[in-house]
């Protein structure tokens, strides 16, 4: 395998995935796709007819390394390992995204209370010679939400960018009694298994 740049590109708005990056020492440079305007998305995070939630956020995470390690190409830009990834919740089978709207995000909350649901994170890595996928799998309990404490929460901003209305590093993290998995996983990128896959891909990495 060819030596890398020490820096990858990360191919992702999320705040969250940078604050872990950092935290473990990896050096990033963001390479953002386009997620609307009049020329669509990049990469469509709608779910297919009958796709499954481990399958849906595979493929999202896959496709949009894919694109971004294609722009390093297209843009002649200095080769570095291009990582990206997606987070969704899942209970009982469907797929909660991000609430658009106050009413989606406290029926969003009213579904998870009291109940044990899963939070979904796919990581990809793309390089020039490499191309690994991994998807980690935590599940979260919430204890019983009263209607009061919901309607606080979603009066926030804290809902309206995360999956499944609710974001563990913020106040939400008052509504788990209990969580078997990755702690940065249900943030939005399980730390061991990128430093691993990023190790595969060729990154210098102790």
């Amino acid at each position: 395998m060819k030596p890398v740049d020490k820096k990858i590109y990360l191919a992702s708005k999320s705040p969250r995935r940078r604050e872990l990056l950092r935290q473990v020492g990896i050096d990033f440079e963001l390479l953002l796709l386009r997620s609307d305007g009049p020329r669509g998305a990049d990469v469509t995070e709608e779910v297919l007819p009958g796709e499954a939630p481990l399958d849906y956020v595979a493929r999202v995470a896959r496709e949009k390394a894919a694109f971004a390690a294609d722009l390093v190409v297209r843009r002649r830009m200095a080769p570095r390992v291009v990582l990206a990834a997606d987070t969704t919740v899942t209970i009982d089978g469907a797929i909660l995204g991000k609430p658009a709207t106050p009413n989606e995000a406290i029926a969003m909350l009213q579904q998870l209370s009291g109940r044990t649901h899963q939070v979904l994170t796919s990581i990809a890595a793309h390089s020039a010679d490499f191309a690994g996928q991994v998807t980690q799998v935590s599940e979260v309990r919430f204890g019983v939400l009263s209607p009061a404490a919901i309607a606080a929460y979603c009066a926030t901003q804290e809902p309206y960018d995360k999956a499944g209305a609710y974001g563990i590093q913020g106040p939400a993290a008052a509504f788990i009694e209990h969580i078997t998995g990755s702690h940065s996983g249900i943030m939005g990128l399980p730390v061991y298994e990128t430093v691993q896959l990023l190790r595969q891909a060729g990154l210098p990495l102790p």
